[in-house]
């Protein structure tokens, strides 16, 4: 894989994030310095905090280098307003605007909204998807079920298999009862703090 996909199945595997988590990721919810994802409104309506892998900071500071150009580009251009959550647009009047709010990858085309504003909206799944399957046939993987989400299967199962505390992954994937998480594993060793993606293994 490579490019955007490729960045963004990291994020699957590194992250444990579902696919519609990754492409929904604003560049305000990136945190470098304790190298953390905040992962706003998820399943359940809850948000949560994550890895941030080290193993593609310097990729993802690319892309915010590539998306702030963009986005200039798009004030510039009299557009670039991004879709905000809930009844912050009405709150936050100039925070469509803000550089902070944009998607972190982005769709290729302006569309308008159902109130006619020029938007720039996420990058769209189906091409993360279409990539992710030419991958899995490209290197002989002959599992139909095979998909996006396989790479938040395999991140907590590898964290469970290098014995990280079973709490620790529910909290990083997000799930409200253990007893989803419990299914990956049936040993369980609690290793405490210090947890690294792993992709970084």
């Amino acid at each position: 894989m490579s490019g955007l996909p490729k960045l963004i199945t990291s994020l699957l595997y590194g992250s444990g994030l579902r696919l519609s988590e990754a492409l929904r990721l604003r560049i305000k919810d990136i945190d470098f310095e304790y190298q953390h994802l905040i992962i706003r409104d998820a399943k359940g309506e809850k948000d949560r905090t994550t890895l941030l892998p080290s193993s593609i900071i310097k990729d993802i500071k690319e892309q915010i280098d590539k998306r702030f150009v963009l986005h200039n580009q798009d004030i510039k251009n009299g557009f670039g307003d991004t879709v905000l959550p809930y009844a912050l647009a009405e709150k936050y009047k100039n925070a469509s605007k803000e550089f902070g709010w944009r998607y972190l990858f982005p769709a290729e085309r302006i569309i308008p909204d159902e109130k006619g504003y020029r938007i720039r909206h996420h990058f769209h799944e189906s091409t993360v998807t279409k990539a992710i399957k030419a991958a899995i046939k490209k290197v002989g993987i002959e599992k139909p079920t095979a998909s996006a989400h396989t790479f938040r299967h395999s991140f907590a199962t590898h964290l469970l298999q290098s014995n990280y505390d079973i709490r620790t992954v529910q909290e990083l994937l997000g799930h409200k009862d253990v007893r989803v998480t419990m299914i990956y594993t049936h040993i369980i060793k609690n290793l405490g703090k210090g947890v690294k993606s792993p992709l970084d293994m």
